[in-house]
């Protein structure tokens, strides 16, 4: 049986699940959904996905439709994600699940209640450079001491990562730092604590922080320092150093090193060398399972529950 798929959000992001869709089989796009029709033509037509649309409600309506794929602003997380579920549709929204802590409790509530998959982008979850380290943890060969993690941009004018200006604004704490807070609990098999953060002065349009600073201990005793910018110019990307009992390791994406900067071979991890694409298999594969996906929207909610509570410290 084809899996049919609908995926919102036709821009930067969108694009790289339906790359990720074409290598994976027994899956197909039959919808996307983005707010500028004309835009959604031109990705549809090079992807041959036959339904173009501006409006959620309309995709969902579609019987063929089983899964939906959340690309949209971080705003409409929460609430497109309850659409769905209501809709009896699997769902995978990119993070951040959400950007207030009730609304993605309350994800968690009706995912549990409607039995289908419901799954959180966590990424880091899944890229072979991180799988890599969690597997040498599961084997009894590692344990972090410190995890030290820079996530560094260069965008003092709000755009996107292809350079396109935003409709709306995107945000270091629910979004960039959730990849770190949950990968750091995640990787230690160990709940978080302890966390701090402080903040640098707020953007006089964008108003929020662009700068900011977390710390973070896990119940085993690591620790973890996160640095975050969006005044960084360059280089640009979330870079990770695990400093553990056994070896230090740096990861840069999909991409491992030692602490010597030597290049480790992950290419035998998993399937695929795309973080995305792995991601997106696990999605499929709980559906055709049914069975709970890492990262489903109940184990990363741990991640959005420290989340807040920073934002009630730096306010």
């Amino acid at each position: 049986m084809t899996i049919k798929v609908a995926l919102a959000g036709a821009g930067a992001f969108g694009t790289k699940h339906l790359d990720a869709i074409k290598l994976i089989d027994g899956v197909e796009c039959v919808s996307v959904i983005s707010r500028d029709l004309d835009k959604t033509r031109e990705v549809a037509a090079k992807y041959g996905i036959g339904h173009v649309t501006t409006d959620l409600a309309e995709s969902l309506a579609l019987k063929e439709v089983d899964a939906v794929i959340l690309c949209t602003p971080t705003q409409m997380h929460a609430s497109q994600t309850l659409a769905c579920l209501a809709a009896g549709k699997h769902v995978q929204v990119e993070i951040p699940l959400c950007d207030v802590l009730k609304d993605g409790e309350a994800v968690v509530a009706k995912a549990q209640a409607s039995g289908l998959v419901a799954m959180c982008g966590h990424t880091r979850r899944f890229n072979p450079s991180h799988q890599f380290v969690h597997k040498k943890i599961e084997a009894g060969e590692f344990n972090i001491q410190q995890m030290d993690v820079q996530t560094y941009f260069f965008r003092r004018t709000n755009m996107n990562a292809l350079g396109q200006p935003r409709s709306w604004t995107d945000h270091l704490l629910w979004h960039h730092a959730a990849h770190t807070v949950d990968l750091f609990a995640y990787q230690c098999g160990s709940p978080i604590i302890k966390a701090n953060a402080i903040q640098g002065p707020i953007h006089p349009t964008l108003g929020i922080a662009m700068d900011i600073s977390i710390q973070l201990q896990a119940a085993n005793g690591a620790i973890c320092t996160l640095s975050l910018s969006f005044n960084n110019d360059g280089p640009l990307g979330t870079f990770f150093r695990y400093i553990g009992d056994t070896a230090t390791y740096i990861a840069r994406y999909d991409d491992l090193f030692n602490g010597k900067d030597e290049k480790i071979d992950v290419s035998q991890v998993d399937v695929s060398m795309n973080g995305i694409e792995l991601q997106d298999r696990e999605f499929f594969a709980a559906i055709r399972e049914g069975r709970e996906p890492n990262a489903s929207v109940a184990r990363v909610l741990p991640c959005y529950k420290v989340l807040h509570g920073l934002e009630q410290q730096l306010a």
